[in-house]
């Protein structure tokens, strides 16, 4: 560097910051967890639209890491408005899992309304269920059934991770149930005027809750190296209905 004409204390300062860097991420290689295997969608050749076993779904963004696709019509109107009329009448207040114990509370951070179906409850989940299979090319037994979520004005979910913490001493049965989460699909069922958008803080994304359309991401492993920190931005006008699944790495039980 001193022959190429670098000043002795910049290429020293240089020289300290590579190998500071070199370390730290020789460090944090060595901590961590080992990657998994994900669902994905085939975007080979990046493609405008891919088949979705009976519907033609736009690809509308594809993002590399965090691994994010937001999805153009993934769902009908008439999917959107046959969840919302038969989840409506068993909605109650969101909760979150508790890392403690591996049971689930009401918490300030989600402030949403939803309830749970069971995996292939009735026709429109299972209709769904299967697009998202295919789509993602992910089991239909590796899915957790579609959680229905209704957002009022000011309702919102600060940004977490969905994936689990192993090292919680709740997380062991949550985990047996079909173990790690790895991936999420957020489906919109409807188009808030403003406000509701899903936000992923580390990179600076911001995805407009459009009715039909949903935004994948998966995660290979559970830590923040995978970027996936994302949230529910508050609704400023109008409603947001969502339909959320969640895909384990095996049979969820």
């Amino acid at each position: 560097m001193r022959a190429s004409g670098w000043d002795e204390a910049v290429a020293v300062e240089a020289l300290e910051q590579t190998l500071s860097q070199f370390l730290a991420d020789r460090a944090q290689a060595a901590v961590l967890p080992p990657p998994v295997k994900v669902p994905d969608a085939d975007l080979q050749g990046s493609p405008s639209r891919v088949w979705a076993g009976d519907r033609e779904v736009e690809i509308l963004v594809a993002m590399q890491n965090p691994r994010v696709v937001l999805f153009g019509g993934l769902l009908s109107d008439e999917d959107c408005d046959e969840l919302i009329a038969a989840a409506g009448p068993r909605m109650s207040r969101s909760e979150t899992v508790v890392n403690a114990t591996g049971g689930s509370e009401v918490h300030d951070s989600r402030t949403s309304r939803g309830m749970f179906f069971g995996r292939g409850e009735n026709a429109v989940c299972t209709r769904v269920e299967q697009r998202i299979a295919t789509l993602l090319r992910w089991p239909v037994i590796n899915g957790e059934g579609l959680q229905v979520l209704h957002y009022a004005p000011g309702a919102e979910y600060k940004p977490h991770y969905d994936y689990f913490d192993p090292a919680q001493p709740g997380m062991a049965t949550v985990l047996k149930r079909g173990g790690q989460r790895v991936g999420t699909l957020v489906m919109y069922l409807n188009s808030p005027t403003k406000g509701g958008a899903t936000v992923f803080p580390d990179v600076g994304l911001e995805v407009a809750p459009i009715k039909g359309n949903g935004v994948f991401f998966s995660y290979d492993r559970a830590h923040p190296v995978t970027k996936t920190l994302h949230g529910g931005a508050p609704v400023v006008e109008g409603e947001k209905w969502v339909a959320t699944k969640w895909l384990r790495e095996g049979e969820f039980i």
